[in-house]
This record gives structure tokens, C-alpha cells and sequence, in this order.
């Protein structure tokens, strides 16, 4: 008799680890952008640039908030998924 072998699916938990990597890493580039407009912004000097600096923090703040309402309880549920089954 020959043993046949089946691939693993992928657990609940490899789907929430990769969730909490996207999330975390989306929240990184936002970073990473408000720090680029705020060397362009202090690099020119101009009140231009300082309204694009403002606006963006605006923006990326809104949209950090939002990553992290989803990523905090993801992060806590691999954290005890971890724990649990691994």
C-alpha cells in the first residue's frame, strides 16, 4: 500500500498572522510617507509645503487609526492563538 501524502491548508491562525504582517507593514509605508513629506517640507522651507506636511499627517492618521481598530485585536488573537495551539 502506498501512503499518500496531502498538503497542509493553511490554519485560521497562518491567515491571521498574515493580516497582522499586511496591516503592520501598511502601517509602516504611512509612516515611511509622513516622514518623506516632512524632509521635502523642511528641505523647502515654504508654507506650501508645510500645508502638504499637514495635510498628510491628517491623512495618515486617519487612515493609522483605522489599521490599527483592526490590527490590535488581530495582533492579540495570534498572540493567544500562539500560545494555545502552538
Amino acid at each position: 500500500m502506498s501512503e499518500r501524502t496531502v498538503t497542509p491548508v493553511p490554519t485560521l491562525l497562518g491567515y491571521v498572522r498574515t493580516a497582522v504582517y499586511l496591516l503592520a507593514s501598511l502601517v509602516a509605508l504611512a509612516l515611511l510617507v509622513v516622514g518623506t513629506v516632512a524632509v521635502i517640507a523642511e528641505l523647502k522651507g515654504t508654507w506650501h509645503w508645510s500645508i502638504h506636511l499637514e495635510s498628510t499627517i491628517s491623512y495618515a492618521g486617519l487612515f493609522v487609526g483605522w489599521l490599527l481598530v483592526a490590527l490590535v485585536p488581530l495582533t492579540g488573537a495570534l498572540f493567544a492563538g500562539r500560545v494555545l495551539y502552538e
